[in-house]
């Protein structure tokens, strides 16, 4: 994909048709959020734990609505938050390349303008989805055009409820340690975002420099000439199997637990504004049923994924296949499955993430007071799912709810991540509905903050006194009635 002669001018006029717009819609809003301090330290008003995608979009959508006091925080080094140059390992996105949901409604912000003011209207047509690091390029840009205050190389590692609805947060940043004050905080973490990947316990019977999960980052080229065992058959797998291929693996086996491929994405299939919306005030009962029903389906990776694999005559696809042992002989593992033994020199699962606050440091002291559907909701005994059972039950603006005995503090952190979608529905986990997610975040905790300084508010109503009239815009009347 070449770049028109006249790109850079062509991103300039981008640019500034950008802040013409954001001018005409008079944004961001004034900022209206009384200045607070503890401790002589000056308090943001939102923390956000998290720079990539879901983190930006809902720092964009608070300072579109006044909301500007804010930090996000990434370890990341800068221009590698998120998956996208990182562990991620498709060749593309597989949202269509028209969504716009990070752009909050501003036509200047989508993907599809900055894409063009860079290669063309023609190129846009013929792509057929967009290349993956092409979306982190985008990202970056997003994040610069919007002067995003983000701190990079940057890990929280503790979360603290005080008893006056503060949360303080300790982070590390070049080895020292410091901590500072929020009155809500956003935790914008990811797919893994209140857990870690998921291993199954035979992962660990064998040494870990022959595993991985398809999250991590490792070389890729490092697998030349390598048999490569697979476990899994969602997206995830055949990325790795795909990428493992390319880079000259001698053989790779992938094993799936199912007798066939998942074929139906139904969340797409029955996507509309209507989901984007309505998932938000549908019961339990019939929420649980949604995603039980999802899980038991599985979401299908896309066709182009799997023909990127089964395109190589050294792939092998094993169904009805689960992995029930593992054992280390020298310099291969040994891999047993019902229909028999295979060696590999590597094996990676596909296996997903796993919800547990224990594990992540920063939510450890969180982890009794959040909480989860298993807390909230009983299904019936053929829908039974540990998996949706953990995680968080959200209120109406992606707020944390309180377990019985918990401090009310906990609804000032917010889960912006992808285990809202049990509450909220498919709004966090891709990019069309990020937008609507990011304005129902924004305005929520908009809300909340606005309610809990009523008194303040009050006051300035009661003190504001600047006339509006001066008394020299009249002449009043003579009175004089004689005719």
């Amino acid at each position: 994909m070449h770049h028109l002669p006249d790109s850079q001018h062509r991103l300039h006029q981008l640019e500034f048709r950008l802040r013409q717009e954001l001018k005409w819609l008079a944004l961001p809003a004034k900022e209206w959020i009384p200045a607070r301090a503890h401790q002589d330290q000056a308090v943001l008003d939102v923390a956000i734990v998290g720079a990539g995608m879901l983190g930006l979009v809902a720092a964009a959508a608070l300072r579109n609505i006044g909301v500007s006091n804010i930090r996000i925080f990434d370890k990341a080094p800068e221009n590698r938050e998120g998956p996208w140059v990182t562990s991620a390992r498709m060749e593309t996105l597989r949202t269509r390349k028209e969504a716009a949901g990070t752009a909050l409604g501003i036509p200047a912000l989508t993907f599809r303008a900055w894409f063009e003011a860079q290669f063309g209207e023609t190129a846009f047509d013929a792509m057929h989805l967009v290349p993956r690091p092409m979306w982190m390029d985008y990202l970056i840009w997003y994040r610069r055009v919007l002067g995003l205050p983000v701190d990079n190389d940057t890990e929280i590692t503790a979360l603290s409820l005080l008893d006056n609805g503060l949360t303080e947060l300790t982070r590390l940043r070049n080895g020292q340690t410091e901590t500072f004050f929020a009155r809500r905080v956003i935790l914008a973490t990811g797919i893994d975002g209140l857990g870690q990947p998921a291993l199954p316990a035979i992962a660990k019977t064998i040494s870990p420099a022959r595993v991985a999960h398809s999250s991590d980052e490792f070389d890729v080229a490092s697998l030349a000439g390598k048999r490569i065992a697979i476990v899994g058959a969602a997206a995830s797998a055949m990325d790795n199997a795909a990428a493992a291929l390319e880079a000259g693996a001698a053989r790779v086996d992938i094993f799936i637990r199912r007798p066939t491929m998942p074929r139906v994405d139904k969340f797409t299939g029955i996507g509309s504004r209507g989901m984007t919306y309505g998932f938000l005030g549908l019961p339990d009962a019939t929420k649980w049923r949604y995603m039980a029903e999802g899980e038991r389906f599985q979401l299908p990776a896309p066709r182009h994924s799997v023909l990127r694999v089964s395109r190589h005559a050294n792939a092998h696809f094993h169904f009805a296949s689960p992995v029930s042992a593992l054992a280390e002989h020298g310099d291969h593992i040994e891999i047993t499955t019902p229909k028999g033994n295979y060696e590999a020199d590597f094996i990676i699962f596909a296996t997903g993430f796993s919800i547990d606050f224990s594990v992540r440091p920063e939510l450890r002291a969180l982890d009794p007071y959040v909480k989860r559907w298993a807390d909230a909701y009983t299904p019936p005994a053929d829908l039974q799912n540990e998996g949706l059972a953990a995680m968080p039950y959200l209120g109406p603006g992606f707020q944390f709810l309180p377990r019985d005995g918990a401090p009310a503090a906990i609804s000032n952190i917010y889960c912006f991540a992808f285990p809202a979608v049990m509450t909220h529905g498919k709004i966090t986990s891709g990019i069309p509905s990020i937008g609507e997610g990011a304005t129902r975040l924004a305005q929520s905790l908009a809300r909340s903050i606005f309610v809990e300084d009523r008194d303040i508010h009050l006051q300035n109503f009661l003190d504001y006194d600047v006339p509006e009239l001066l008394g020299d815009e009249w002449t009043e009347a003579d009175e004089d009635f004689s005719a």
